[in-house]
Order: C-alpha cells, then sequence, then structure tokens
C-alpha cells in the first residue's frame, strides 16, 4: 500500500503551500468496479436509455430526478466555493502574491476561452450543419424556447457596464441566495484580502473557513450518492422525450460540437499541456473517475471536492489549487464558450442568413464577457447563448435557439467534460507559470493515478483534523 502524506490540522493552515511526496510502498489494492462512484453513474445512465427507449411516456416524466439532484449540488457549491477561495488566497499570506496568481488566472483563463470561442467559429463555418435544414423565420414555431428566452431577457443588452456591476451582489447573502457564483467569487475575494491584513489574528478565521470547507465537501459526498438516479432521471427524460427524431434532424450539429470540443482538447491545450511538461494522455487517465461522473450528471460542479484534493495530491499547492479551480467556475468555461459560438452560428446558418466576418468577431467579442459567470452547471449554456444573441438579434433572430433547446442535453455532457478538464489543466499550468508545481509528484501521480484516491484522501483529511502533527499517513 503507498502512504500517502497530506497536510492536515493548524499547522497545515499555517503552510498551505507545501504538499508532501507520497513515500514509496507497495501498491494499493484496487476496489472493485461496484465501489466506484462512476460505475453506478454509468449503470444509470443506461437504465434511463432504457426507460426512455421502452417507455418513453415514464421516461418524459423523470426529469425531476435530474432537476432535484442537480438543485441539491447547486445549493452547497456557493459556500464550497466561498471557503475554497478564502483560504486559498489567505494561505498565501501575502496580497502583492495573491494578486499577482489571481491576474495570472483570469488571464489565462480568458486566452484559451477566445481559443475555445474561435474554434467553435472555424468549425461551424466550415462543416455548416445548419445550412441543410433551410428554415423559414416567418412560419417558424419558436414556442419550445419561452422559458429559455425569459431567463435571458434580463442580461440582454447589459454590455459590459452591466457585467461590471453583476459582480457586486445586492447584499453579502444575497450572492449565496441567488447563487451567483461570479459574485460569490468576489466576496471572496474582498474578504481573504481582509484576511490577509489582520495578519496573526486572522489565522482563527482562515481555520474556520477551512472546517467550512469541508463541511461542504462532506455534503457533496452525501449527495453524490443520488447522482446515480440523477443520471437515470435525466437520460430517460431526454430519450423519452425527444427520441431518436430529433437525434437524426440535428445529428449533424451534435456531432460537429462533440468533434470541435475533441479537437480543442487536443490542438489547444494538448500543446499547452506538452509545454508544461505533461502529456493530456496521462492526464484524462488520472481524473477519468471524475470525467465519467460528470458524464452522467451534466455538471462539472459535482466533482469539486474531489479535483480540488485530487490535484492538491498531485504536486498542486493548496493555495493555487483553492483559487484557480473555483474561479474556473466562472472564468474558464471552456466548453460552454464552444457551443455559443458554434450555436449562435448553427442558427443563422438554418435560417440562410450568413454573417459577416466582422460581425462574427464583435460575436466573439461579447461572448468573452458574457461567458464569464456562467454557472457549470446543466443548462447555464443554453440561457448565456441566448442572452448574446438577443444582442444581436438584428442578424441572428433570437427565436431560433428553440432548434436546439431540444438537444441541448446532449450537448451538455460535452461542454461539462470540456469545462472540467480545461480547468484542470489551467490548474497545472498556473501552478507551473508560478513556479509553484511540484512536477516530479505530478509525473509520479500520472504515471500511476492508483497513488491518490480522493475519497480517501478527503476522509482521512477529515479524520485528522485535530491532530496536531504537520502529516497524516492514508493507509
Amino acid at each position: 500500500m503507498p502512504v500517502i502524506w497530506q497536510p492536515c490540522g493548524m499547522n497545515a493552515i499555517a503552510d498551505q503551500n507545501a504538499v508532501k511526496a507520497p513515500t514509496r510502498g507497495p501498491v494499493h489494492k484496487r476496489k472493485p468496479l461496484w465501489h466506484h462512484l462512476y460505475f453506478w453513474v454509468l449503470a444509470g445512465i443506461v437504465a434511463g436509455i432504457a426507460i426512455g427507449f421502452l417507455a418513453p411516456a415514464v421516461g418524459a416524466q423523470m426529469k425531476w430526478l435530474a432537476d432535484l439532484f442537480i438543485k441539491l449540488v447547486k445549493v452547497v457549491i456557493a459556500p464550497t466555493i466561498f471557503a475554497t477561495v478564502a483560504v486559498g488566497i489567505a494561505g498565501l499570506g501575502n496580497l502583492a502574491k495573491a494578486g499577482g496568481l489571481a491576474l495570472k488566472t483570469v488571464v489565462y483563463f480568458n486566452v484559451t476561452t477566445v481559443f475555445a470561442l474561435g474554434i467553435g467559429l472555424v468549425v461551424i463555418n466550415l462543416l455548416g450543419p445548419g445550412r441543410r435544414l433551410g428554415l423559414d423565420i416567418a412560419t417558424f414555431d419558436a414556442s419550445a424556447a419561452e422559458g429559455t428566452l425569459k431567463s435571458a431577457g434580463a442580461a440582454a443588452g447589459e454590455g459590459i457596464t452591466g457585467f461590471l456591476l453583476h459582480l457586486v451582489p445586492s447584499s453579502f447573502m444575497g450572492a449565496f441566495v441567488e447563487g451567483q457564483l461570479i459574485q460569490v467569487l468576489v466576496m471572496a475575494i474582498l474578504v481573504a484580502c481582509a484576511i490577509t491584513m489582520l495578519g496573526e489574528r486572522g489565522k482563527p478565521a482562515v481555520a474556520a473557513l477551512d472546517t467550512i470547507a469541508q463541511v461542504m465537501f462532506g455534503v457533496i459526498k452525501i449527495v453524490m450518492w443520488f447522482a446515480p438516479l440523477g443520471a437515470m432521471g435525466g437520460m430517460a427524460f431526454t430519450i423519452g422525450e425527444y427520441g431518436g427524431a430529433i437525434l437524426g434532424s440535428l445529428g449533424y450539429f451534435m456531432l460537429s460540437f462533440w468533434l470541435t470540443c475533441l479537437l480543442f482538447l487536443f490542438l489547444v491545450l494538448g500543446p499547452i499541456c506538452w509545454w508544461s511538461g505533461f502529456s493530456i494522455f496521462k492526464y484524462i487517465r488520472m481524473i477519468r473517475d471524475e470525467l465519467l461522473i460528470v458524464l452522467g450528471t451534466s455538471s462539472s460542479e459535482t466533482v469539486l471536492p474531489r479535483m480540488l484534493t485530487k490535484l492538491e495530491a498531485a504536486g498542486v499547492p493548496k493555495s493555487v489549487v483553492g483559487l484557480t479551480i473555483p474561479t474556473g467556475y466562472s472564468f474558464n468555461l471552456d466548453g460552454t464558450a464552444i457551443y455559443m459560438s458554434m450555436g449562435a452560428i448553427f442558427i443563422a446558418q438554418a435560417f440562410g442568413i450568413e454573417v459577416p466576418i466582422g460581425t462574427q468577431i464583435a460575436l466573439l467579442v461579447f461572448m468573452l464577457i458574457s461567458s464569464n459567470g456562467a454557472a457549470g452547471v446543466s443548462g447555464a449554456g443554453l440561457v448565456t447563448l441566448a442572452a448574446s444573441l438577443a444582442a444581436f438579434e438584428s442578424v441572428i433572430p433570437l427565436a431560433g435557439i428553440a432548434l436546439i433547446v431540444g438537444i441541448d442535453r446532449f450537448m451538455s455532457e460535452g461542454r461539462a467534460l470540456t469545462n472540467l478538464t480545461g480547468n484542470g489543466i489551467g490548474t497545472l499550468v498556473i501552478a507551473r507559470w508560478t513556479g509553484q508545481l511540484d512536477r516530479e509528484r505530478l509525473q509520479e501521480v500520472l504515471d500511476n493515478p492508483a497513488l491518490v484516491d480522493p475519497d480517501r484522501l478527503l476522509a482521512e483529511k477529515n479524520a485528522a483534523a485535530e491532530l496536531p502533527v504537520d502529516a497524516v499517513p492514508v493507509k
């Protein structure tokens, strides 16, 4: 069994930049397949597909299971992000250092988002999946998009000033009540800066926030017991409600989107990984379990505690992980960016509208702004797309959003998977950029992912929280 050392207790809080490498030992016995959460999530997907095809009427009524699961995740994700970001920044102990890390994080995330938007525009123009539809806007029924259009109405036309005003909540608790992650992020940064300015007097606050984060991790772990049911309900509803007909008419667009996500991963993020000294293929293998869970739940937020723990154990300081991963949920939604740029041009193509290159560039810039702050919860991409189209309705008919409402579920998995993969890679890249990545430790974990079991690490960290030692072995 490997002995994996993890920091815990008050001494860990005082020095969160150090993650000790594992001591070599016998390889831990693999858990049976049915002991892994992703196994049951995949089983839920299979069961949902079967219900959708064999009993479509029943499947069409099972969406509430997926909605309930997503709501359970969403209700705890805001305090989780607040606590982890605040602890991460305060753990640096230096506002200048924290500011430099935050600036590099935002710069990197926005650069990759531009590439995601750009590759989406290139592929959709080359493949042209919407041109074969030949729809007429005068006779088109947009009733399927009424809910989406209503949700996007408030965000339409706000521009940069609206975005900046949206950064600040009406009240401290308002950000948590409304589930506005970007506002929660802003409040976490302010609180962390205030704690850092307190010096030694701020350490009890850091300890309290770290405890809150661990409690939220525990809540998410309990919620994840319902993930297989959520996956089953979501898939049963999608198949039962829309069946194979929608897959036939709009399948080319869906395949184009998934292809673009793969191109982005291997043509954009792949070279970035190579420059950073690791293989994207080994990285994907390392987070395989998390990817399978996200595949079933369509939400990257479900694996937030696992990603934080796994990346920290893979050689990234806690302070870097605690800032970059949660920030990525607002500023690094690469999959959502691809979906937005492709969706907009697809709608235009479906109605025979040729969008000038200058307008496409302007659309890219606007989407770069509007994509920031979109939550990683399933369905947010569709609303954000609608809000962006509202600003360009004179060129692209907003009612066309009804075209992709039905297939949004089939693409939400692609968005979530790409978002998750990009956030993890971004964390490793930023850690290397700032000279804080333990590259030897990372390579060891990439070569043998079994060294890191996030469930065991989280359990051991909670169990050892009160011990007055610097490290506790995981046996």
